[in-house]
């Protein structure tokens, strides 16, 4: 293979025209000529930081999108299909990822469960954590989501760390408003990263601290505006991340969105494209190309510097995108899951207390992290959805096995009827729905136990499902119909159902995640994100 196009040489800040030649997969020369070039040739964009299944696609799936906007390798968390099935789901992402021509690293996730107050469908103790760090496909040591055990030093969280150590990989952290003696104990641990930072004074505290900062875009969580002024003196020490992806997000843009975004602020574009190509590959060691003689052949062509529109995509030496076409192919697997609730009826989400006031989660557009609300009213010791005040019921049902819901209410998602449901629910992936009615959301969920995974709408009579066979938060099924499916119900519950959220589902399934503040739901009850411990239904102070 032999490409002529501008080169960009990142690491020392110059390009120039080149004739570049690839032999056996890896870079056998670049060669400065004379000629008048109109292309850009570098090297690859790298997430630093992804779940693969919240884009709701099996690895090889992603790839097959990544490719497109220019990605040729991701940081990848599987924390999610393991706290659903343990090693076997660890296992089965390593095993498809094997099958397509794409950069995968997988980590070893020390916080599954992330907490002991939720029901998840596997446990990985210090011991499993250090049999899997033996793996070399499994080369860094994944977020560290328990900080509070990190500070109080418990003696499981912090053997994990230990092993991490003694295999001299990276750790990352997950430390979210995290600041002070608290945030200096966790870092001095030996955790390295962080991509909870949701401002800029929260990102230079850690950075000022020596932690690195991934600045996170993702479906919810958008990070981005508040970060980006970080790039000016700190390009050394940032990575760009998307954390969760959603199908529909993912096939319109990946990081090559952020590099883009952030040469529209006037960043340095060396600087901008050190954070998405270069910095990902240095910390993390990985076996990633980063264009130079000898190196992997693992590079993008884009038409420009200014939109960075990809023309070609080439990973191992091999072109995996070009001509607007993805050159990786489906791979067929065979579904694995773990899923045994009980079908539930209206009377099972009913919610009753002696107080007029009751606790409210109240959920924030692209943000993870919820605020605590009082909502007052006069009842009969019933409470149910109040749709004027955009008061929802919120309900978290274990789908390990059978038990009665969790029911709490919830403000922010502004349905004005109808029901959404998801087993998508970070971290455990219990099911979690939030509606207007009891036999609306009995019927969303009834929907997911049915097909034992997936994410749904109920709408009266009307229904919509998008299934997910693969541990109930992935589909086996092509990426882009994958997506198409969800855009529908996205769109639906927005436009249709009034959700005044931008990514309703996304929003939806971190109500369940206890270790990002203030207040969340589990199946076991209302969680105190701040101070980890339940807290009462009712209450005595009138604020709404």
């Amino acid at each position: 293979m032999k490409i002529k196009a501008n080169y960009i040489d990142i690491k020392n800040k110059i390009m120039f025209p080149a004739l570049v030649e690839v032999k056996d997969s890896k870079i056998f020369s670049i060669t400065k000529i004379d000629e008048n070039l109109t292309t850009y040739i570098l090297a690859g964009f790298i997430d630093s930081h992804i779940h693969i299944e919240s884009s709701m696609l099996i690895p090889s799936e992603f790839a097959r999108v990544a490719v497109r906007h220019g990605t040729v390798a991701t940081v990848s968390d599987p924390h999610e299909i393991a706290n659903v099935l343990g090693v076997k789901g660890v296992e089965f992402m390593l095993e498809n990822a094997d099958k397509v021509n794409f950069n995968f690293n997988f980590g070893v996730s020390p916080c599954v469960p992330a907490t002991t107050f939720e029901t998840s469908g596997a446990t990985l103790d210090s011991i499993t954590v250090k049999e899997l760090l033996q793996n070399p496909k499994l080369n860094h040591l994944s977020e560290v989501m328990a900080f509070p055990s990190v500070i109080n030093d418990d003696p499981e969280i912090m053997a994990k760390i230990k092993y991490a150590k003694d295999f001299k990989i990276p750790i990352d952290g997950h430390a979210p408003m995290l600041s002070g003696k608290d945030l200096k104990k966790y870092i001095d641990a030996g955790i390295t990263t962080d991509h909870e930072a949701s401002s800029y004074e929260e990102g230079k505290e850690k950075l000022d601290l020596g932690m690195k900062i991934l600045i996170r875009e993702g479906s919810a969580g958008k990070n981005y505006e508040a970060l980006s002024p970080l790039i000016e003196s700190y390009s050394d020490m940032l990575m760009f991340c998307s954390d969760d992806k959603h199908p529909n997000d993912l096939v319109n843009g990946h990081i090559n969105e952020m590099v883009v975004r952030s040469i529209q602020k006037g960043y340095d574009v060396f600087d901008v494209l050190k954070i998405a190509c270069i910095n990902p590959q240095e910390h993390y060691n990985l076996d990633v190309g980063l264009l130079r003689v000898g190196d992997k052949a693992d590079f993008i062509e884009v038409e420009n510097l200014e939109s960075f529109k990809i023309l070609r995509t080439v990973i191992n030496g091999k072109t995996v995108y070009e001509d607007s076409v993805t050159k990786i192919e489906s791979v067929e697997v065979k579904a694995i899951n773990n899923f045994n609730a009980q079908k539930t009826s209206e009377s099972d989400f009913v919610f009753e207390s002696e107080s007029d006031n009751i606790e409210v989660i109240q959920a924030i557009d692209h943000e993870l992290f919820t605020q605590e609300k009082i909502y007052h009213t006069h009842n009969d010791g019933i409470f149910s959805a109040d749709i004027k005040k955009d008061i929802l019921k919120i309900t978290v049902l274990n789908r390990y096995e059978k038990a009665n819901p969790a029911v709490s209410f919830v403000n922010g998602f502004g349905l004005k009827k109808g029901a959404i449901a998801s087993s998508v629910a970070h971290d455990s992936h219990n099911i979690i729905a939030v509606g207007c009615s009891d036999k609306e959301i009995s019927k969303a969920v009834n929907l997911l136990i049915e097909s034992k995974g997936g994410i749904s709408i109920v709408d009266g009579e009307e229904t919509m499902l998008l299934p997910l066979d693969i541990a109930g938060i992935m589909s086996s099924d092509d990426a882009f119909c994958v997506a198409s499916k969800y855009d529908e119900l996205d769109k639906y519950s927005k436009n249709i159902l009034g959700s005044s959220l931008s990514s309703p589902f996304m929003t939806l399934s971190f109500m369940a995640l206890l270790v990002i503040p203030e207040i969340k739901l589990s199946d076991k009850g209302l969680f105190d994100g701040r101070e980890f411990h339940f807290i009462p239904t009712s209450v005595k102070v009138d604020k709404i």
